[in-house]
């Protein structure tokens, strides 16, 4: 059965019965903004099985990809097989949403081997952060050694709920980290905390950059804040030749949103209701413009239901016809992949779902567009979970 988005302005649900179509629409757009309907089919091959809920997907110069597992594992793929790296995961704290989440190869992998990751911390069993660890991978892919704690002081929730935490570089070197608010009332709306945030840092210091838009602040945590007012981001992503960010984020029952970052700027979520509550408030909106008439309103939303999107990343190539610059969006509770065409300025034209991932593999967790061009998904059921490979048919 599949499932319907919504679009801001426009809701009215389109269901075709061809299930030869190569790519079905889910919703309608203006007809001024109706670009070319999405062609061609994908191929999808399963790289390797085995996993437990992989959390993102890095590719090494060398062709391996590694996959952290929420549980606290990290896998190394080569040629479809897939090995365990043996690393100090023993300070993770694996509870609910919580454990090793995303990873991100350095760009200077190649001299450096380092990767960085991004997971629950606990000590002596009790909740403490989370946090930004930079690690070695050996030269064998066998093992990898702690570096040290990147980045500390996110705020965690002993229970897991909104532990974020997507990292992505951009194309100037910043490391740009979607965070989660960890299910309290005033974190997203709070500058001094990283809860409920977008951040860029330099990867190598974990400093705030220099032309951060709070760059001038006292506070060392609000210096580092590149967008406030978010739920849980779980998906960061680049827009090829635009630099544009996109985000994907989780709504409670309704709303989930693709947001387009600007600098600064407040995206409205505010449980809290203006500090005038202490309770955690799902019922207010994801985008707050009545309280914050100043906030941005996201490309996109998911309307009355959620699908739980997660990843985020854009198709590139010439091999991908149409869909070249498209938008990808996975889901989770919706079990499907999004497609979004986007015009320049990043408006959604239209949202396409191809019926290759309609409810077809489970969860869907991450999503990154890999060196060779194709499209990496991995999915997140917690038993026999899959790296899974999007080409062209």
């Amino acid at each position: 059965m599949r499932r319907s988005l919504g679009l801001i302005g426009v809701v009215s649900l389109l269901v075709l019965g061809c299930s030869g179509a190569a790519s079905e629409p889910v919703q309608s757009v203006p007809p001024a903004a109706t670009p070319t309907a999405a062609s061609g089919k994908f191929k999808v091959e399963t790289v390797t099985g085995g996993l437990e809920h992989g959390w993102d997907v890095g590719f090494l110069p060398d062709g391996g990809i590694l996959v952290p597992q929420r549980p606290g594992k990290l896998a190394l793929i080569r040629k479809g097989q897939a090995a365990e790296v043996r690393a100090d995961f023993s300070d993770v704290l694996v509870q609910g949403e919580g454990g090793l989440l995303g990873l991100v190869v350095s760009p200077d992998f190649a001299t450096s081997r380092e990767f960085i990751t991004c997971q629950d911390h606990q000590e002596g069993g009790k909740a403490v952060d989370i946090r930004l660890v930079t690690w070695t991978l050996a030269a064998d892919g066998t093992s990898a050694s702690k570096v040290k704690n990147l980045l500390t002081g996110l705020p965690v929730n002993p229970s897991g709920r909104h532990s974020g935490c997507r990292p992505t570089f951009a194309p100037d070197g910043a490391l740009l980290v979607g965070t989660g608010d960890t299910a309290r009332a005033s974190i997203a709306q709070d500058r001094h905390s990283l809860g409920g945030k977008v951040l860029r840092l330099d990867a190598k210091t974990g400093n705030a950059l220099p032309d951060n838009p709070f760059i001038t602040s006292s506070d060392p945590h609000e210096r580092l804040i590149y967008t406030y007012g978010h739920r849980n981001v779980q998906g960061v992503a680049i827009r090829p030749g635009s630099g544009q960010v996109i985000t994907a984020e989780h709504g409670p029952t309704f709303d989930d949103e693709v947001n387009l970052l600007k600098p600064g700027a407040n995206y409205g979520w505010d449980p809290s209701k203006g500090g005038t509550g202490t309770s955690y408030d799902e019922s207010v909106p994801m985008t707050d413009l009545k309280r914050f008439p100043d906030a941005v309103s996201p490309l996109w939303t998911s309307g009355k239901i959620t699908e739980a999107i997660s990843g985020d990343a854009f198709l590139t190539g010439a091999q991908w016809g149409t869909n070249d610059g498209a938008l990808v969006v996975v889901a989770l509770k919706g079990q499907k992949l999004l497609l979004y065409h986007l015009d320049p300025a990043g408006k959604v034209l239209d949202v396409t779902l191809p019926p290759e991932f309609d409810d077809k593999f489970g969860r869907l967790r991450a999503v990154r567009s890999g060196p060779d061009g194709a499209l990496y998904v991995t999915t997140s059921d917690g038993t026999n979970d899959k790296l899974l490979k999007v080409t062209p048919a």
